[in-house]
């Protein structure tokens, strides 16, 4: 399995100085996020074999990408272009956003004709393209994800399951289920973790409640039989560790220094 660190915490810093971080971190590999306002923008998609070659000069490898592309048009033909240029292989697209005042069945048949033209581009550029379980989308959960993966080319489009997102947004599901219906495409797994808190009683009794991100080690999602259940059955996939919390850069840095540690503990545990 390669750990790839999440680049979104370090918008708006040079690339030198992002792959430098990454790597005092302790990760030896990269999930590029390929966004306005950070060290790689949509706009110069030429950034992308910069940003590959200077996390390399840094001890990184680049196996992953995160771009919020949903149309197959020539801007995304650019990016993934570059993408399989500098030797990503995978790239994680953007949400196909579930909107509720139209029918479920009409926006999932536009988001397949998508998805069958990014899976040309995949083809085309020798690179598997994936899509990640999230709140608010067509795909929340495994079994919403696999109406759009179902009679597809595992080897260019693939599911990217992330236990966190599900557990506090509407994609909840067991996720011995969720990876048993996405297995034939399974390639990546978001890791960070996430939890529900109580709040205060409203004005008719009902108590509010709040959801938060937590340290991997502390919130409900149980990566110590997740990462097992991973190294038993042989995933070789990427695991892209994000950090969601919302505090200051240095003292988010410092939480993923101790969720990345408490990780490499959880596969080595699994490996004895």
């Amino acid at each position: 399995m390669d750990i790839a660190y999440f680049t979104k915490t370090l918008e708006g810093l040079p690339l030198e100085e992002a792959a430098g971080i990454t790597a005092g971190l302790g990760f030896d590999c990269a999930d590029l996020l390929i966004r306005d306002g950070h060290a790689v923008s949509p706009d110069r998609p030429g950034g992308i074999v910069k940003a590959v070659t200077l996390f390399a000069a840094a001890g990184l490898c680049t196996p992953m990408a995160t771009i919020d592309s949903t149309r197959p048009d020539d801007a995304a033909s650019r990016l993934l272009g570059c993408c399989g240029e500098a030797g990503i292989g995978q790239v994680r697209l953007g949400f196909w956003r579930y909107d509720p005042s139209r029918r479920w069945q009409a926006q999932l048949d536009e988001a397949r004709r998508d998805l069958d033209g990014f899976e040309r581009l995949a083809e085309r550029f020798g690179i598997t393209l994936t899509i990640q379980l999230h709140g608010g989308t067509l795909h929340s959960s495994g079994a919403l994800a696999v109406q759009l993966l179902a009679g597809r080319d595992p080897v260019r489009i693939g599911a990217y399951p992330d236990p966190a997102n599900q557990i506090i947004r509407e994609g909840s599901e067991d996720w011995r289920l969720t990876l048993d219906i996405l297995e034939p495409w399974f390639c990546c797994m978001g890791v960070k973790n996430s939890g529900w808190f109580p709040g205060a009683y409203g004005a008719h009794g009902q108590r509010a409640w709040h959801s938060d991100w937590y340290g991997l080690d502390e919130g409900m999602v149980p990566w110590n039989e997740i990462v097992p259940h991973l190294v038993a059955n042989g995933f070789a996939g990427v695991l892209s560790m994000q950090s969601q919390y919302r505090v200051s850069r240095e003292q988010a840095l410092d939480k993923v220094r101790a969720d990345l540690a408490h990780l490499r503990r959880l596969v080595a545990a699994a490996k004895e």
